[in-house]
């Protein structure tokens, strides 16, 4: 059958590609960037170009820098876990194996949040996330690299996935951030820092992206640009980007699966997130999985099989090991719905209002802003 998937534009700039161009900048043979002796790559987590677009009186630096060409493809599922360590690997999910926010062990029943879950889990992050961090490779090549972020990351199993090598320096908000960040290319010629600010995402996810909270935290991230841009040596660039777009869902626009449902009959484990579904299929039963969700869901999400998805290049090349962590029927919401698993106890997930993990321009589309040497 038809899927009907949206494509991306002919010449859409690959979210993957831009730390191998900001390398590539800083050796003089950038194909998107002017050359930079250092550079520092600010990842605002969250903060999709429609997003930042619609609410560009809170952010005049950031909008006054780029333009509506200034713009990136984030990864499918546009969730963090999957796009960040596409950004800091340079390769798609389906390579990194990172192919969701909660992924099913193959051979077993659990699910574990590919966030947090390394440690609860069992996951080693050197094996389970399948490709090199593109700072470890540089910093074995004798590159000074850092990482600027909360200190809580330090360490953490997603951090050694996808940041080991670098070295690690906390900072309290995005603002001691960017001064951070400047001070450190200014400090160490030929530096490459990762400069990651989550407060976005984290408040959208709370109180929504369309929010007076969330417009006010935007003023600080946005301030904290401004801050990075005048800071820097001469000689150095940045890059404004994220790692994915958020959609507001209100409560009333959620739908929660329940025992009994037939869109729950013959599923084993529900993996993904609210907005990009993995459904796990009972042996024998992904077939009936399948055309169950289609009938129902077809009118405001994108229903797929594993194979279809595949075979449509979503994840990028699929290696032979990440296949089975793929669902056997993926749900991709193309409407402002979100889908909960009302059988489960926790029912905290069903407040959050900000949402992404689908394939929606407003999910997909990032900034990719150019300050300093690289403007």
């Amino acid at each position: 059958m038809s899927l009907s998937l949206p494509a991306d534009p002919p010449r859409a700039r690959s979210l993957t590609r831009v730390v191998p161009e900001v390398v590539a900048a800083l050796e003089g043979r950038g194909e998107w960037l002017r050359p930079a002796r250092s550079a520092v790559l600010f990842v605002v987590d969250g903060l999709g170009a429609r997003n930042l677009s619609a609410r560009a009186g809170h952010a005049r630096f950031l909008a006054e820098a780029g333009g509506k060409r200034d713009v990136a493809r984030s990864v499918f599922p546009s969730t963090t876990a999957a796009a960040l360590t596409s950004l800091l690997t340079g390769v798609e999910p389906g390579e990194h194996g990172l192919v969701g926010y909660r992924v099913r062990i193959p051979g077993t029943d659990l699910a574990p949040n590919l966030l947090k879950g390394w440690e609860t889990d069992g996951l080693d992050p050197h094996t389970w996330q399948r490709a090199q961090p593109i700072l470890e490779r540089e910093s074995n090549a004798g590159r000074p690299c850092f990482v600027v972020s909360r200190a809580k990351f330090e360490g953490s199993g997603f951090s050694t996935a996808t940041v080991r090598g670098a070295e690690f320096v906390s900072a309290k908000n995005s603002a001691e951030g960017a001064e951070l960040a400047a001070e450190l290319v200014a400090r160490h010629p030929g530096a490459l820092v990762y400069l990651y600010a989550p407060e976005l995402d984290g408040i959208a996810h709370q109180r929504g992206w369309e929010s007076d909270d969330w417009a006010h935290a935007l003023e600080t991230v946005d301030g904290a640009a401004r801050t990075l841009a005048k800071a820097l040596p001469s000689d150095a660039g940045a890059l404004v980007t994220a790692d994915h777009g958020v959609v507001d869902v209100p409560r009333h626009r959620q739908l929660l699966l329940r025992a009994g449902d037939d869109l729950v009959d013959g599923v084993r484990v529900i993996g993904g997130e609210p907005r990009m579904l993995h459904l796990y299929a009972e042996p024998g039963r992904a077939d009936a999985v399948l055309e169950a969700w289609r009938v129902s869901e077809s009118g405001r999400s994108w229903v797929l099989s594993r194979d279809e998805a595949i075979e449509a290049g979503l994840f990028g090349a699929v290696a032979d090991d990440v296949r089975e962590r793929i669902g056997d029927v993926l749900v991709a919401a193309r409407a402002a719905v979100a889908y909960y698993d009302d059988r489960l106890a926790d029912k905290a997930p069903q407040k959050m209002i900000g949402q992404h993990g689908s394939l929606t321009d407003e999910e997909r589309t990032v900034p990719l802003i150019r300050l300093g040497a690289f403007a």
